[in-house]
């Protein structure tokens, strides 16, 4: 079975079918990982920022808006929304700012408004690899639903 590595940029997100691999490289940004396994149908958004203010900017950077149009795209793709999991990479502090600041806290609020949006959808989250003060590489399996994530000078996990 052919499969297609496909790899999603800052700021966007990919939907796509089983046997493909979505992958993506996350620092403080997010990477949201939304799977229907019983269609294996699923999509992975990298975002960059928490909350979208401001209408004339890509809508596809922000937690609450990629989550809702990647929804949307996995709908009419085939996936039953009933269906969605999720699991969460990212959010690192790659910084050395105060935890208190703009730039130090990215990562943290990051993380907090993607739950925060998964649940308002009632997705469960499944899994999630976030925090800490490295980037990691992520690999989303669709024909399994398993994230790989790889970080320079620690051991691969699975998710």
């Amino acid at each position: 079975m052919e499969f297609k590595l496909i790899t999603v940029p800052i700021a966007d997100y990919k939907v796509s079918k089983s046997p493909d691999i979505l992958r993506t490289i996350l620092g403080s940004c997010v990477g949201i990982c939304l799977y229907d396994p019983e269609n294996k149908i699923g999509g992975l958004a990298h975002i960059m920022l928490p909350e979208n203010n401001d209408t004339s900017s890509n809508p596809k950077k922000y937690a609450d808006s990629a989550i809702a149009l990647m929804i949307d795209e996995l709908r009419n793709n085939g996936a039953n929304i009933e269906h969605l999991v999720a699991k969460i990479a990212g959010g690192a502090s790659m910084f050395k700012m105060p935890e208190n600041s703009f730039i130090g806290s990215i990562g943290i609020n990051n993380v907090q408004k993607v739950k925060e949006v998964l649940n308002h959808y009632h997705i469960t989250v499944l899994g999630e690899d976030v925090y800490g003060d490295y980037g990691r590489t992520v690999d989303f399996f669709l024909e399994t639903g398993k994230l790989k994530i790889k970080s320079l000078g620690r051991e691969d996990k699975e998710i």
